[in-house]
Formats: structure tokens, C-alpha cells, sequence
């Protein structure tokens, strides 16, 4: 049997603020990770220099449809893969992604609606 995550509390957003701005980019990809995470801090998390915390942030479900809009232009191949697969990217977002200058990232979204046409 699974146990209930704890409620979300003040302090936890709190938290998730400070950790945030983290010097260690590894507390910051959980941040970006977290469910709980304020819009503003996802938005904020976009322009991250590190890589792996744009990641994070294009593979969180809940991540807003406008900050996976700016990751889907972002630098990163990997970043705009994992945007690609997100489950909840935009329409718009996955034409875009569709003439990505990655084969990779092309690829991403060719396998992603051909598993929906099966689903």
C-alpha cells in the first residue's frame, strides 16, 4: 500500500523557493522536478544555465504550457527532446518541435504521435 504524500504547505513552497536558487544544480533539478513548484519558479528555472535543470523542468507534467513554449527554442537538443515527450505540450509546441533542426527531436515527435494513434 503507497503512502499519501504530506499536504503542501507554506514552508514546503517556502522550501522550494530558496532551493530554488541553489549553487548545487542537482537541488535545483528537484525543484524542477517537484509538482509543487510555483509558476513563477518554473519560469524563473527556464533560464537556468544548467542543462539538466531545463530538463527537469521540460519533463515535469506540470510544468505551464508557456514556459515548455520557451523550452521548445531552447539551446539544448536534450531539452527540446524532453519537451517533445512531455504529455502535455501544447498542440502548437509539437508542430513546432515537428521541423526541429534535430533529427533527434524530429524523431521524439514522430514516436509520440504514432503512440497516441495506437492509444
Amino acid at each position: 500500500m503507497l503512502h499519501p504524500s504530506p499536504p503542501v504547505t507554506e514552508s514546503k513552497i517556502l522550501r522550494l523557493r530558496l532551493l530554488a536558487s541553489h549553487e548545487n544544480p542537482k537541488i535545483r533539478e528537484s525543484v524542477a522536478s517537484n509538482y509543487n513548484t510555483p509558476d513563477d519558479v518554473f519560469f524563473a528555472l527556464a533560464l537556468d544555465a544548467d542543462e539538466g535543470v531545463r530538463a527537469c523542468l521540460a519533463r515535469n507534467e506540470a510544468t505551464p504550457c508557456d514556459v515548455l513554449r520557451a523550452l521548445a527554442t531552447d539551446k539544448s537538443e536534450t531539452v527540446r527532446g524532453w519537451v517533445a515527450v512531455n504529455f502535455f505540450v501544447p498542440a502548437d509546441v509539437m508542430e513546432q518541435l515537428a521541423s526541429d533542426r534535430s533529427r533527434t527531436v524530429r524523431s521524439l515527435v514522430k514516436w509520440k504521435s504514432e503512440l497516441a494513434e495506437v492509444g
